[in-house]
């Protein structure tokens, strides 16, 4: 007989094969009193003994699909009955091959029918489209600031100028925040590269500039940081997993190391390095390296701490390596790239915190022509309450505000239009250089006139000044 056990679920009947004994019978198979034919799926078969249900594979073998095989012979009058759910089809159901790939999200595209939704780039947001045809769609990579802890990542601000020389020691690169830094005499370039349009590395984020390190000599010393960065406050991702990813080429395939640095500052405790290693090629490719920053508890942390993340070269040899799109963030995996404060304005007021001048490189000092110049006229002279001689200095104070506040006081260099170097300023009729020329760490800068001397507005006194509070 076939019995519909579920009559709300379509196609489902449950077969039972029912037998009477004659006595002694320990296989069952043929038709019953019914007429019914023994089949049954093997494995989702259930035989019962006089209602009673038997152990598979304990008190009978099924295996063939049309025999049961006892492990007791039956007696006269048992009645054995098999129970057997028949093959179905469950309606509407949605076939395997509708998705390709991992990620894939099945999606509606009408009453009763839908599509496959391949799954979106990395870091691509979900959002309702009534133009898509399964009315979602991936919209994105978005880039989410905050995340970044190093600035000026993409490259986009250089306040130093386009083109620098780096040598021995620490040589501050054009693009603001960044340095290389050797024990070896270098000769070389720090320079700005233009991307040509479409080409930059990171589809959804069209840089502009990319960094260049050439060296073409070196002579002595054990290590070059090709391209560092410090970034305040060691307390930044420590006792952290943290992920550093860049982009970058060669002009040869090189193994180069991330070293990592933990320096407590001034009074605080000795230094921690992590070290991990990368191999860098000759097409632009993403690298990233995962490392663990060690806790500072039990620490002691002196003034100016910072972090150091610096890519070092695996030998002191001439090279030429370009980077870009710098990013260090909490977590063990390299999400999408993202400058630390989302925009071009807010990378720039970063980056002078550190540093600030007043010109745009290239301007003449003394002209007024570019954002951000401050130009200086000033008139100091001599006098004497009695109406004589002049002998008393009467001084003229301007305080010119930085546009952003310094990390520290800052060290303050005056670059004046007598010869564009630093602290040369002469006299009204440019006869005599001004004496006792001295700047402080808070930027006030002061003249020391002689008798009857001041500084006439039309001669030399133009002057640009840059301001440094790098870690």
């Amino acid at each position: 007989m076939s019995v519909n056990r579920h009559p709300n679920t379509q196609g489902v009947t449950i077969k039972q094969w029912r037998y009477t004994a004659t006595g002694g019978e320990t296989t069952l198979s043929g038709t019953d009193g019914f007429s019914q034919s023994l089949t049954y799926t093997a494995g989702a078969e259930e035989v019962f003994i006089n209602g009673v249900l038997l152990v598979r594979g304990t008190d009978y073998t099924a295996t063939t699909g049309t025999t049961v095989v006892l492990n007791n012979a039956l007696v006269a009058g048992d009645i054995a009955t098999v129970s057997a759910p028949s093959v179905f089809n469950v309606a509407n159901t949605v076939p395997l091959a509708t998705v390709a790939a991992k990620g894939d999200l099945i999606v509606g595209n009408g009453a009763a029918s839908v599509t496959n939704l391949g799954v979106g780039a990395d870091g691509s947001t979900l959002v309702a489209n009534s133009s898509a045809g399964g009315g979602i769609s991936w919209a994105g990579p978005t880039f989410m600031a905050g995340k970044n802890k190093m600035l000026n990542g993409a490259m986009d601000i250089w306040q130093r100028g386009t083109s620098t020389a780096i040598a021995y020691g620490l040589s501050r690169s054009g693009a603001d925040r960044f340095y290389t830094n050797s024990d070896s005499s270098l000769t070389g370039t720090s320079s700005q590269q233009a991307f040509t349009a479409g080409t930059a590395p990171v589809a959804g984020y069209e840089g502009t500039y990319f960094l260049r390190q050439n060296i073409t000599a070196t002579s002595g010393g054990t290590f070059i940081v090709v391209v560092g960065q410090d970034i305040e406050n060691v307390r930044t991702l420590a006792g952290q997993t943290a992920t550093l990813s860049f982009w970058a080429k060669a002009d040869a395939s090189r193994t180069y190391s991330l070293s990592a640095q933990q320096n407590f500052g001034s009074g605080g405790s000795s230094a921690t390095y992590t070290s991990t290693t990368f191999t860098i090629g000759t097409t632009w490719s993403r690298i990233t390296t995962t490392f663990t920053f060690p806790s500072v508890a039990g620490k002691t942390i002196g003034a100016g701490s910072y972090i150091t993340i610096a890519i070092v070269s695996p030998s002191v040899t001439a090279q030429t390596l370009d980077t870009w799109g710098f990013q260090l963030e909490a977590g063990s995996v390299a999400t999408p790239f993202s400058t630390a404060t989302g925009t071009l304005q807010g990378e720039l007021s970063a980056c002078m915190r550190y540093y600030e001048q007043s010109y745009d490189i290239g301007t003449a000092i003394g002209t007024n022509t570019q954002n951000g110049q401050v130009t200086f006229r000033g008139l100091g002279y001599s006098a004497s309450s009695s109406g004589g001689s002049p002998t008393t200095a009467i001084w003229n104070e301007i305080t010119i505000p930085y546009e952003v506040k310094k990390r520290i006081p800052a060290t303050v260099t005056i670059y004046s239009s007598y010869t564009g170097t630093a602290g040369k300023f002469r006299n009204y009729d440019g006869s005599t250089d001004l004496a006792g020329y001295s700047i402080d760490g808070n930027g006030q800068q002061a003249f020391t006139f002689g008798a009857g001397q001041f500084i006439n507005p039309n001669y030399y006194c133009g002057f640009h000044w840059t301001a440094s509070a790098e870690l």
